[in-house]
């Protein structure tokens, strides 16, 4: 009896410490971090959290009032894929190749681990709704475009009201696809019947299914990219005749070169009349007012399912969009700082930075180390990154940052050949070469030039060609993904 009694002790001794395993294993599972990883496409600085006049965002402004709103955040390369595919791999877009729409990161890095690669190998549930690689717009809504399968465990590919209305599109440009021109439908329905509502609808669905186990879960919306569509009362909250065009000096133009304005933006406002141009602007609002709406849902949801203060929010857009700016440039594509610029805001519920602006210089491809390392979970080496979780704490701590930003000019009958333009902004200036100078350079002073009117690089003034000369070797040495061999003191300059 005895002895049964002591094998029974042992039994039950030895089950209780299983439980205990498996509790304590579930209650560590139950304290990693969520992560919900909100894209838009297209979007410009055009929110009120920005200091933007006529956007009407209440949803991303009540993000980023509980969050670190990084002011100085520059993409990579101002185009969908080639940003996209930067960002989502950590590495700078000479180290994947990838420059244009047409080539995938794994011809050429084949290995990759990409930042939701990095959740899944950690155990995280990992699933995208939307666009987060690149999507032909609107060509592909409802596929899955240019996706990365090993990243992802589900994707949900919705497609609304907005493909099956294409025809009633109103194409400023009829001799373009309505995914380049200025196009634009301010739609009947409800919100909910768009692509990008159906988005939010199907990411609420998969946070309520998998609000017990942690997430990673991608949300890309399609808008405001071409065509601007969007119910018709977020056009109701920007009437045309309250637009206005950006303003530019007489002879803005008279100092840039050529191959600073992009192939497909050629003559200054497309050539087209004002009013038109009004409208235009009116339905990039109308379509960020609506992107904003679904926003708020996601965040309502996290909310209600009493997620919010386990659920790393990060919300960015792949690059900045012009609106008129320099006399007449529109979307994409340039070394500006309008394209260069995009939105980020990122909130880690236990970061003591929440509700501050970070003016440090930051890039996208910090991202992926910053995430990795706010989950705590391993990432691979080498990344072109670095962690941003101390300006989370503390928006104002040192940093000394840079960004290098890049695009490549295809030939045509402006340039002879393909010619590469790179770009480094520190906190005071901005330099960019053109085919490492032999097709131009640009040097703008921020501080008293923040609209990048007055290129400095070519006047005689020898105090500018001495900060060319200070800048070029970090320009060359970083956009190749090479760390320069010069630490970067922005007191220097």
């Amino acid at each position: 009896m005895a002895w049964i009694k002591q094998l029974f002790g042992v039994s039950f001794a030895c089950v209780g410490c299983y439980v205990l395993v498996a509790s304590t294993a579930v209650a560590a599972e139950a304290r990693k971090p969520n992560v919900l990883f909100i894209a838009v496409d297209d979007l410009a600085n055009s929110l009120g959290c920005y200091g933007d006049l006529i956007a009407k965002t209440p949803h991303i402004d009540r993000l980023a009032a509980s969050a670190v709103r990084f002011d100085r955040a520059y993409n990579q390369i101002p185009l969908c894929n080639p940003s996209r595919a930067s960002l989502m791999t950590g590495l700078r877009p000479d180290q994947i190749k990838v420059y244009d729409l047409d080539r995938h990161f794994r011809e050429e890095v084949p290995d990759v681990v990409t930042l939701p690669q990095s959740f899944r190998k950690a155990g995280y549930f990992v699933a995208r709704v939307g666009k987060i690689y690149h999507y032909n717009v609107p060509a592909a809504i409802g596929t899955d475009g240019f996706d990365d399968p090993p990243s992802w465990e589900v994707t949900v590919n919705p497609k609304g009201r907005d493909k099956e209305e294409e025809h009633l599109i109103f194409n400023a440009e009829p001799h373009r696809k309505i995914s380049a021109a200025l196009s634009w439908l301010a739609a009947e329905g409800a919100d909910e019947e768009q692509t990008d509502g159906m988005i939010a609808t199907e990411a609420i669905r998969l946070m309520e299914q998998h609000q017990h186990r942690p997430f990673f879960l991608g949300v890309g919306f399609f808008r405001p990219h071409t065509p601007y569509v969007a119910p018709k009362k977020y056009f109701d909250l920007h009437p045309a005749e309250q637009m206005r065009l950006p303003y530019a000096p007489p002879g803005d133009r008279d100092d840039i070169p050529t191959a600073a304005f992009a192939h497909n933006c050629p003559l200054p406002n497309y050539n087209l009349p004002k009013p038109i141009l009004l409208q235009a602007l009116q339905a990039y609002y109308a379509s960020v007012s609506f992107v904003d709406a679904q926003v708020g849902r996601l965040l309502d949801a996290l909310d209600r399912l009493d997620l919010a203060d386990n659920t790393i929010v990060v919300f960015w857009s792949d690059h900045g969009y012009h609106l008129g700016e320099h006399n007449g440039i529109w979307q994409k594509r340039t070394l500006f700082e309008q394209a260069a610029r995009a939105p980020l805001i990122i909130r880690d519920p236990a970061a003591a930075g929440n509700g501050q602006a970070c003016r440090r210089i930051v890039e996208f491809v910090d991202i992926y180390p910053t995430l990795t390392r706010m989950a705590g979970i391993a990432s691979p080496r080498h990344l072109a990154g670095r962690d941003l979780t101390p300006l989370l704490e503390d928006p104002l701590a040192p940093w000394e940052g840079y960004a290098i930003t890049q695009i490549l000019r295809p030939a045509d009958d402006r340039l002879a050949e393909p010619v590469m333009g790179c770009s480094i902004r520190t906190e005071r200036w901005r330099y960019s070469e053109w085919g490492e100078g032999r097709a131009g350079v640009e040097l703008y002073d921020h501080h008293c030039d923040p609209m990048e009117f007055d290129n400095l690089a070519v006047t005689p003034d020898p105090a500018a060609a001495a900060i060319i000369q200070k800048l070029r070797p970090l320009l060359r040495g970083r956009a190749s993904g090479r760390t320069p061999t010069t630490p970067f003191n922005p007191a220097r300059l």
